[in-house]
């Protein structure tokens, strides 16, 4: 399923990151890799706060889609 449909407050293992070459590059630069663990911190408006390696990361909700975890 893509990181938008997780609740806050889960966290999932990162299975798949999709997206164009340019978007996957930008994503992995971010630490989101298949095998991660990402949590959803909190959800406002269009976009999300996760933790990802130990690190907050803001991201959009086109961004997340791509994600599938």
């Amino acid at each position: 399923m893509p990181l938008t449909m997780v609740h806050t407050g889960e966290a999932f293992p990162i299975k798949k990151v999709g997206g164009e070459e340019e978007t996957r590059k930008f994503l992995e630069n971010l630490g989101f890799v298949s095998g991660s663990i990402v949590m959803v911190l909190s959800e406002a408006g269009g976009s999300m706060i996760v933790n990802i390696k130990n690190s907050r990361v803001a991201i959009g909700r086109d961004m997340a889609d791509k994600i599938i975890v």
